[in-house]
């Protein structure tokens, strides 16, 4: 603050705030509890990502190659109890948005319409050989299943979870299936890695035709229906996979005269063309098969079109001290019963132990245990805060207007908002960005605001950059980070100042508390 005083800006400071104060958070909580209350936020048990070394769960925007986008550690699968916001509800209003926000960059535009990832498809049934039972398959790409080569489900499927209770190596596969992480870029980038169930299926469009069923690890529960069938040819991940278990790959799209059915090579192809190798279709474009193939399946019972959407509920649990309590309390008798406004804010408890890992909040002597406030009987708050980004989704509303009594006053943000510049990094595109156009529509949909995008025109500004210098910690295998000023540089090599040894000299990147590779500004 100090800095940006010396600098000069023209910042109005009598509207400075801070998101972890009570008077922020508290009326955070309030809107929360609107949100619950007209069916935007609901808890669940569900499959998660999980920091080992920050000891939370961190959202699928927040796993960044595999690895926690604070800690950097590999992420893990966990299935927890969880609190979601309905994101997915606004999906297409959220993909419409962006064609009307014509000031802000193309390539945020395209990251966000990326990440929703609307994609029309078909749901078909795959089913068993002799058996009227079948597994249930989604696909954005109908027009290849002459080029099917094998049926690939989840490894928390339920016919996978069935089946691992008699047979201890799918188990054992599948618990390693739960160390990667959950998003599917992760999925997309990791050695695909699958398990014979030994049963086969149909094809619908050949009942002759037999088809493997695997579970393996690069097929998500929460995408689709959970099942997907292999067509190697013209699906990357499907090739790595259908080479490592030499399974069948067969062309079934090509572009000019190259018609040979046996694909050769490690490459997909994923570009345009007509279909070959595939009977009737033969000839026509991939647009005109896809339809073809889905009311084929319409008309003879065994499939539908369907839309799907890649973005998924924002679950916003994090099992950790720095958030905002999230305002309900679990009660034996009543279930889980929200905080009554009058008793807002939860306050955070400032007596915490940070030197055990895990949630303060859950080993707190007397902070959790509370009265029900609708029996009276001894109950416990929730323990999980919401990620910090819930937060910064809502800001702005606030910067515009800070009653004491209410979040903000609708007729000042009605004079205020849209932001009509807003800056920031790009690395804001999918996180905070995505959050506060859903979080601004969502109380624009209960009728709170008017508005419906936060900001008319966005500018991303470059990053200010710096090497890092780090350490192995021989404890745990993680690096420890150094600041410039405690590194000595000499040509090529680098040392700390402290005891004369060398530092590893990382590549130049942004600058981060984190890394600690920060020039001060004084």
């Amino acid at each position: 603050k100090a800095q940006l005083k010396r600098l000069g800006f023209a910042l109005d400071w009598s509207r400075e705030l801070a998101t972890c104060e009570p008077d922020y958070y508290g009326q955070e909580q309030a809107l929360f509890l609107d949100l619950y209350k007209a069916g935007l936020v609901y808890r669940k048990e569900s499959a998660v990502n999980w920091d080992p070394v920050d000891m939370t769960v961190l959202a699928n925007e927040q796993v960044i190659d595999g690895r926690g986008w604070r800690s950097g550690a590999l992420v893990e699968k966990r299935k927890l109890n969880q609190w979601f916001l309905k994101i997915t509800q606004f999906a297409d209003e959220l993909l419409a948005g962006l064609g009307e926000l014509k000031n802000w960059p193309e390539k945020v535009r395209l990251m966000q319409e990326n990440w929703i990832g609307k994609s029309q498809g078909l749901r078909c049934t795959f089913r068993f050989v002799d058996s009227s039972d079948g597994i249930e398959v989604y696909t954005t790409r109908p027009d290849t299943m002459f080029g099917a080569s094998f049926v690939a489900i989840a490894a928390d499927h339920p016919f996978a979870r069935k089946m691992a209770e008699s047979v201890p190596e799918l188990a054992d596969f599948i618990a390693e299936c739960k160390q990667g992480g959950t998003t599917a870029a992760e999925l997309e980038t990791a050695e695909k890695k699958g398990f014979n169930t030994g049963y086969s299926v149909e094809h619908p469009l050949k009942k002759s035709w037999h088809l493997p069923v695997y579970v393996a690890n690069f097929v998500l529960m929460d995408y689709g229906t959970g099942a997907v069938f292999g067509c190697p040819a013209h699906d990357q991940r499907d090739l790595d996979f259908a080479r490592k278990y030499e399974l069948p790959v067969t062309r079934v799209v090509a572009e000019g005269d190259e018609t040979d059915p046996v694909f050769h090579g490690n490459e997909a192809y994923t570009g345009p063309g007509r279909i070959v190798n595939s009977e009737w279709l033969d000839g026509m474009t991939i647009d005109e098969a896809k339809a073809d193939i889905i009311a084929k399946a319409a008309h003879e019972g065994w499939g539908q079109a369907e839309t799907q959407y890649r973005l998924r509920d924002w679950g916003v649990s994090r099992q950790r001290y720095w958030g905002t309590p999230i305002p309900f309390i679990h009660c034996a008798d009543c279930g889980v019963v929200p905080v009554p406004k009058s008793q807002l804010p939860v306050t955070l408890p400032e007596d915490v132990d940070f030197k055990t890992p895990g949630n303060p909040l859950l080993r707190h002597p007397t902070w959790r245990h509370v009265d029900c406030p609708q029996c009276g009987k001894a109950a416990e708050r929730e323990t999980d805060t919401l990620d910090t980004f819930v937060d910064s989704s809502w800001y702005f509303l606030r910067f515009a207007s800070q009653p004491s009594d209410r979040p903000f006053d609708p007729e000042v943000i009605k004079q205020w908002l849209p932001v009509e510049q807003y800056i920031g990094g790009i690395e804001h595109a999918i996180l905070h960005l995505l959050y506060a156009r859903f979080w601004t529509r969502a109380l624009n949909h209960i009728g709170l605001i008017d508005v419906k995008e936060p900001f008319a025109s966005l500018f991303t500004q470059g990053m200010v950059t710096h090497e890092t210098y780090s350490r192995i910690d021989p404890a745990n295998g993680q690096p420890i980070y150094f600041s410039p000023a405690e590194v000595e540089r000499g040509g090529e090599t680098a040392k700390l100042k402290a005891d004369g040894q060398p530092v590893e000299i990382g590549r130049v990147i942004k600058m981060s508390k984190s890394k600690k590779n920060v020039v001060d500004p004084d």
